[in-house]
């Protein structure tokens, strides 16, 4: 057991510093006509990630490889998997999680509500604000306003003191002109924030960040926001036409450390074929987000979900091309092809007496690059 863990440690070192170009075709020179941004491994792997907050399964990946990007899009932007994890990264985003997130049935209504078109996304971050949970995490005047003003318009209230005394007499029933509107109470204090021209350019800033990982230029900014504030139905086809820019080929090239929320539910769909269970997801991401640093504790999560008899592994005697088993694994898993180093290092490990299939798969699930996409 020593010696496979051994042989686990050392493949896991070797394997960065011999990694190959990210994005390198796994059938480099082989001609054959591909469909305009043509789905390999990384960028099938970063869409699901990012519209449903999970890898694909091993049906969606067979169904998937090689097809047009904008066809996955049509298939998954409007979905109810797609909404429910915009839902999930609302509520992360205002903090709403865990014993504040919404309990109510018609908190939880949103992602069908979305789905079936019987609401947009500012009717939906509506009534998230208006929830008792976002009443709770946010209690008082002072931080209720505050919240309202900084997560919804973007107004820093240090600067604008005023606007934020007006906020807390509304709160408070109280009647006044609270951003150039009038109201006497909570709920107008969101209200009148949600019809504020600054809500729109901040969501749509906001959740252009979150799939590109960096700031829209000005003009394309202003451009989104105004259609936005047009037409909040528009939302979709904006993160179809973010995830088709050559700003997102960019981020795909570019991959950056998954936050634990996403680690997690990778981590069961690649080593057991299933999303984690609420229980499940909650204990092993509110472990994870009380360290600084949570790589070695992500290692012993892999190593015990492995070690659980759970995940589904052929037996080393039966894995006939243990090259071609190992270099899917670095497809499926890394979203990438292995170099030619990387491929001999491991086939010579795994030959090793000592070595199991399990062995490599915690060598590369334990790895650094492994919670990146």
């Amino acid at each position: 057991m020593k010696r496979r863990a051994f042989l686990a440690a050392v493949l896991a070192l070797l394997l960065l510093p011999l990694a190959g170009p990210a994005g390198a075709s796994p059938q480099e020179g082989v001609s054959k006509a591909l469909p305009a941004r043509a789905l390999d491994d990384g960028a099938l792997r970063a869409v699901y990630l990012d519209l449903v907050g999970r890898p694909p399964f091993a049906s969606e990946r067979e169904a998937w490889l090689g097809r047009a990007r904008h066809e996955l899009l049509e298939t998954l932007v409007g979905s109810e998997a797609h909404w429910q994890h915009w839902f999930d990264e609302q509520l992360y985003y205002f903090m709403l999680i865990d014993n504040f997130r919404p309990a109510s049935a018609r908190a939880a209504a949103i992602p069908e509500d979305l789905t079936q078109g019987r609401l947009n996304v500012r009717e939906a971050i509506h009534r998230i604000a208006l929830s008792p949970s976002f009443e709770l995490r946010n209690p008082g005047a002072d931080t209720f306003v505050t919240v309202v003003l900084e997560q919804l318009d973007g107004v820093k209230v240090q600067a604008q003191p005023r606007v934020l005394e007006i906020g807390k007499v509304l709160y408070d029933g109280g009647s006044g002109v609270f951003l150039g509107r009038t109201g006497d109470s909570q709920a107008d204090v969101v209200r009148i924030a949600m019809e504020d021209q600054r809500f729109g350019r901040t969501f749509i800033e906001r959740e252009s960040q979150r799939l590109l990982r960096r700031p829209p230029p000005a003009r394309q900014m202003a451009g989104w926001a105004r259609a936005f504030d047009k037409q909040p139905a528009i939302y979709a086809d904006l993160v179809e036409e973010w995830m088709l820019s050559e700003a997102y080929d960019e981020r795909l090239a570019q991959p950056a450390p998954m936050p634990n929320r996403l680690f997690v539910p990778a981590l069961f769909v690649d080593l057991m074929g299933r999303p984690p269970e609420a229980g499940e997801e909650r204990r092993m991401r509110t472990a994870l987000d009380g360290l600084a640093d949570p790589g070695p504790l992500r290692a012993v999560l892999a190593r015990l979900l492995i070690d659980s008899g759970q995940v589904s592994l052929p037996e080393k005697n039966e894995i006939r091309d243990p090259t071609a088993w190992i270099a899917d694994l670095f497809l499926r898993l890394l979203g990438r092809p292995a170099s030619g180093a990387e491929l001999k290092t491991f086939v010579t490990a795994f030959h090793d007496p000592e070595c199991r299939p399990s062995t490599v798969l915690y060598a590369i699930v334990s790895h650094p690059e492994y919670p990146s996409y």
